[in-house]
Parts: structure tokens; sequence; C-alpha cells
């Protein structure tokens, strides 16, 4: 029925790409009317664009559910052929989905809560090119076209949280975000290189696409494999904030709140996510690199738990939570359960956008307020922020019914049956739960209830945010209730949907082991019980014994204090690895500066001595040559000085170079 739609995949990332370039070049020339249109409706289209591919994708056998549109030969050496194609199948699909829908109403909201900021057309301009790159990379039919959306959504990450670079805070938290970015970038760049030179050495095609690397993985030795599977891990821990590469993504706040919920929920923090599950394939063959993702995973989601515990900044609070949740699709796709990763990925788009909106709503009312002990009693005011917001923290802690609920139970079941995951990964997920449901709760008490602890002028000017940033609020409030559902676990009785439709993307030879249905009723009582405890413990801290926090942080004013700083992390990072690298720049510049210039003084002492001997000889052949060995060395020195420029890029180029070389000598 809808077929046509095939050869018109490009126009789902081109239309918010041209809504950008219009922005950029044009924008401050039209009205907001008019940049209101250009933005939210090019990426409206594409979400309209993105609903036909669906219908038209169910409607087709389940073998058949994929097609590769390619627009022209992007490059052509030879045998090696990169197109710029676009892949669509039931993974790619759920992704344009999310990307396009989710972005569409955080494109809406953007609208009234921007309405007075000097930059209007450029906030739009970069919030298109982030839909752009991220949904690039979800449709990219070859893992370098995918590095391409890949790199894209790092640079708009960069633009986006340094928006307000007037503030000295906000363009460091930018470049951090695109710094510890970079770092991830490289062991990705490593990973992709050593696959496709492995690939081209054992079967003599030279190829990123992904079909033609899946129907060739088989023949890559196990170890190579499972080398390629870390490093291509070690990208998605800097893309997904994952232990160690996390600690940009909590400064990320400082960029405008819709942009927090486009980064945290929909785009940007969900790519490393995605790219497992699109390597399932690779990722079946090498079970060491998916434990090592789940207990990356499992340690995440309850680290970033014990820290968003005790914060006090409404947007801080929510970042952690979205680096413990994101230590759950980690936890899914590295035990294996890749529907269950992308499921959780999906119902945290609806509910993670909607705390994100929420707290600007709060914030908008407040004046720019962030601080929840400034407020408090804002439920009278702000009644739908509040409901929705509530509605938001149900789903994220899995109480029963919402859509949370069946995304986290299907992770933790699948963790406790899995032999790349078992009781350990499990444990850690359950505890996450707990530590996440008392913190939403205290966060849910602390801002919306009890007495009101801001200012008398703040006081008066609390209102309800407009109708442009309530229906988002509203539209996503109805889809963390009822996007569960379409993944419902077997063990109600029916067949889960969501799993079955991306059955045909995941490697077909891979199988979990299956667990009982009273196993899964089991551990389904206990992820609700701890999700009821959580909220329990955070309502008897916050709502009941309201002098307790204070006494237990003044008992245990050592814990506390390390969980308010974070660990201390970003501290130890500047101290011990910039300062180090710093230092070490320093010492062979020194080093460089030091021989060269041994050697250029050496050799100009040198012709002076051979200099003093007469003759036509020694005047034409020996001093021409000295002088020539003094001008070369002079020479080599420049060069050399100009290799040591302080850029981590250039390092990191010399870097892949010479391990190109390495591994081609290595593997001929």
């Amino acid at each position: 029925m809808f077929s046509f739609i095939e050869h018109y995949i490009w126009l789902i990332p081109l239309l918010p790409l041209l809504g950008a370039a219009t922005n950029l070049l044009i924008g401050r020339r039209l009205s907001h009317t008019a940049v209101n249109v250009i933005a939210v409706g090019s990426i409206s289209i594409s979400f309209i664009l993105s609903v036909l591919v669906y219908i038209h994708l169910i409607s087709l056998p389940v073998n058949e559910r994929h097609f590769v549109d390619t627009v022209y030969t992007w490059i052509g050496l030879g045998s090696f052929q990169v197109g710029l194609s676009f892949l669509v199948d039931p993974l790619s699909t759920v992704m344009i989905l999310v990307v396009s829908g989710v972005g569409s109403v955080i494109h809406l909201y953007s609208v009234g809560y921007m309405h007075d900021d000097k930059r209007y057309s450029r906030y739009f301009g970069f919030l298109n090119l982030f839909a752009f790159a991220m949904l690039l990379l979800v449709l990219s039919n070859s893992i370098l076209l995918m590095f391409v959306g890949w790199e894209g959504v790092g640079l708009c990450s960069y633009l986006l949280i340094g928006f307000w670079f007037e503030k000295i805070e906000n363009a460091r938290a930018g470049m951090k975000a695109f710094v510890v970015n970079r770092i991830g970038d490289f062991g990705f760049i490593v990973g992709f290189i050593l696959l496709f030179t492995s690939m081209g050495l054992k079967t003599g095609t030279w190829t990123l696409d992904f079909g033609v690397i899946k129907s060739n993985i088989n023949l890559i030795p196990v170890s190579v494999l499972t080398i390629v599977g870390i490093m291509l891990f070690v990208g998605a821990t800097g893309k997904s904030a994952q232990i160690p590469l996390y600690v940009w993504l909590p400064d990320a706040m400082a960029g405008p709140t819709p942009v927090s919920a486009l980064i945290h929920a929909a785009t940007m923090v969900t790519a490393g996510v995605y790219m497992v599950a699109r390597m399932n394939f690779l990722y079946v063959l090498a079970p060491d690199a998916l434990r090592v993702i789940a207990i990356v995973g499992a340690l995440t989601a309850f680290f970033a738990a014990t820290i968003g515990l005790v914060q006090n900044d409404i947007k801080k609070v929510l970042a952690y939570s979205t680096v413990s949740q994101l230590g759950y699709m980690f936890i899914g796709v590295g035990v294996g359960a890749f529907s269950a990763g992308i499921f959780h990925l999906m119902t945290h788009a609806f509910f993670k956008a909607l705390l994100f909106l929420g707290a600007g709503s709060v914030i908008h009312a407040m004046s720019g307020e962030q601080d929840i002990r400034k407020m408090g009693g804002l439920a009278k005011k702000l009644p739908i922020t509040t409901s929705t917001f509530i509605i938001a923290t149900l789903a994220i802690t899995g109480v029963p019914g919402f859509a949370g609920f069946f995304s986290k139970d299907d992770i933790l079941y699948n963790a406790y049956i899995s032999p790349y995951g078992g009781k350990f990964v499990w444990a850690l997920g359950v505890t996450g739960a707990v530590l996440t449901a008392f913190y939403m709760t205290r966060l849910v008490i602390l801002t919306f209830y009890g007495n009101p602890r801001m200012d008398h002028h703040t006081a008066e000017h609390i209102h309800e945010s407009p109708k442009t940033m309530t229906i988002p609020l509203i539209i996503l409030a109805i889809l963390s209730v009822i996007g569960g559902y379409i993944g419902m676990p077997e063990a109600f009785g029916v067949h889960n949907v969501f799993a079955e439709f991306l059955s045909p993307v995941f490697a077909s030879n891979f199988n979990l082991p299956e667990g009982s249905i009273s196993l899964e009723w089991m551990l389904m009582g206990v992820s609700v019980l701890a999700a009821l405890l959580g909220i329990g413990l955070g309502y008897y801290f916050y709502a009941v014994n309201t002098e307790l926090p204070d006494k237990l942080a003044e008992k245990f004013h050592t814990t506390y204090t390390w969980l308010l700083n974070k660990y201390y992390v970003d501290e130890f990072y500047l101290k011990y690895i910039v300062g180090g690298v710093m230092k070490l720049k320093d010492i062979l510049a020194l080093f460089d500066l030091g021989i060269i210039d041994g050697a250029v003084n050496g050799a100009a002492k040198l012709g002076r001595k051979l200099s003093e001997f007469d003759g036509a000889f020694d005047r034409v052949v020996v001093d021409g040559a000295v002088n020539a060995v003094g001008d070369g060395i002079i020479s080599a020195g420049s060069i050399l000085r100009k290799l040591q420029t302080g850029l981590v890029q250039n390092y990191l180029i010399f870097a892949i170079i010479g391990l190109a070389i390495l591994l081609s000598f290595v593997l001929l």
C-alpha cells in the first residue's frame, strides 16, 4: 500500500537538515512564526514519513521486512564501495519513530520555552541539525555513514549544551562533552578499523556495509571479534554516558532544558545502545564482550543512582537518573536480550522526556530557579505539570501499569536467566531500582508538596506554563502510561508484540535460556517490591519524618559528602588525567627541544671548525656537506616541533595510522 515510501527514505533525515540550513542561514530575518513552521514542520513531516514506513513494514511478510534505499555511491575506490544508503528494518523503524516523534514534541515545547531568547532561530537550527544527525545515524547502512551521524550528534551536543555560552560554565560544559566523546570515539574508530581490515584480509571483501559484514562475520576469529566488540563499546560509553566516560552528561544540564530532554531521552545518549543492538550479530559471537557490557551497565546503573540520592538541582537529579537508566539498557543488550534493551530505550524516551520537560515547566514558573530546596507547594499552582511529572515518576520507578514497569522487568528477568548476566548483575539492577524509586519520590515531594520555600517575589509570579508547553507534557504522559503494553511479558498470557516485531533483526542462532513462568512472576514481584520499598522510604523520609534526612547526613557526614560531590570523580580526572596529559606534553616538548637544539648547535660547531681548513675542496665539498646536514637537521627539527602541537586529535590521528600499519603487518 505504501511501497512508494521505499524510494523516499532519504527525506526523513533530509527535511530536518533543510530546516537547520534555512534557520541558520536566514533565520534572523524571519519572524518567530516562520522559524517555528520551518523547525517544527520539518521534524513533524519526518515523523509522518516514519509512521508511513512503519505501516508499510508491517504489511510485508516477516522475513521481508527490510530494504535499502541507496541515493548514490559516496566513496568508490576499486572494490571498496560505500553508498549513501539507508537501511530500513524493524530496529531502525523503532528508532526513527522515537527520534522524530519525541523530537517533534520537544520542538513544539521549545516554542514556548525559548520564545524570549535572542538567538531564537539559531537554537531551532541547532535542534533540527541534532535531529538530522541522529536520524542519519540510525538509518545508515554502513558503519562509516553511521560514524558521520555519530560525530554529528557529538558536534550538536557541543553547540546546544554551550548554547548560552556567555556563562563560562556553560561553555566549559559543552567543551567537556565534546572532549569526553572524542575519547570514546577513538575506541570506536579503532574498533571499526580492526573489523574492516580483518574482514578484508579474511574474505577479500573490503566493506563497511552491515549486511555484508553480517554474512561474513563467522570467518573472523573470536579473539578479534572480542577486541572489536569491546572497542566499539568504548565508543558507546562516551555517547551513552557509562563508566568511566559518563562525566560529561550531568554537566550537559547547562544547556536549555528542552535540549536536556532531547539529548537525554531520544537522541545522543541512546546512540551507543542502538549501536550494540545493530551489531548484535558480532556480539553473539563474542560472549566476553557481552559480559563486559552487562557488568559495566549494572555498575553504572547502581553507581549513578547512589549519586542521585542527594543532588539538589532538579536537572542534576534527572541527569544521574539518565545515566542510571542507560545502565539498564546496557544490561539488556549485554545479557543478550537485545529487544528488551531497545524496549527500555523506547519507554525511557517517553518518561524521561516528560521528566525533563516537566522540570523545564517548573524552572519556567520559578523564574529560573533549579534548587529543589527552594521549591515546595507547587502542586496547587502547577496542576498539569505536577500530574504529568508524577506519571513519569511512576513510570521510571517501575510501578505496575506504567511503561517503565514492563521494560525494566523484561531486562531484570533476562539478566537473571542469562549466562552473560546472572545473579550479580540482577542484584545490582534491583538495588538500583530501589534507589531510583527513593530519589524520584524525594524529588516529587520536595518540588511539589510541603510548605513553599521560595522567596515572596517568586511565589507571587508562579503560574502554569502555556499550552505550547503543557500539551507536549500531556502527550508524553499518555505515552508513559500506554507505551509499555506493546511489550507485555508472556507471563501475562500474551505475546510480546515488541519482541516479535524486532526478532528478524537479531541473530537467529542466539537464544537465551528459557525460564519458567513461575520464576518470571517471582522476579516480577521482587521488582515491584523494590519500587514500592523505594517509594515508601522516600515518602517516610521527606513527608513523615522530615528531620531524619538531615540527621542521617550529619551522622554519616563523610558518605554524604562523597555522594554530594559525586565521589570526586571530576576532580580526580582533572588532577590526574588532564593534569598528567599536560605534564607529559610539556616533558615531550622539552625533550624534543633539547635534542633538536643540541643537534643543531653541534652541527654548527662542527661546520665552523671544518671551515677553518683552507682549500677549495674544503670550501666547496666539506662546507657544502656540513651546511646541508645542518639545514636538514634544522628542517627536521621544525617538522618535529609541529608534531608536538598539544592538540589531542592530531595525536589520535597518528595513533590510528600507526595502529592500522601495525595491524596490517601482523595480519598479513
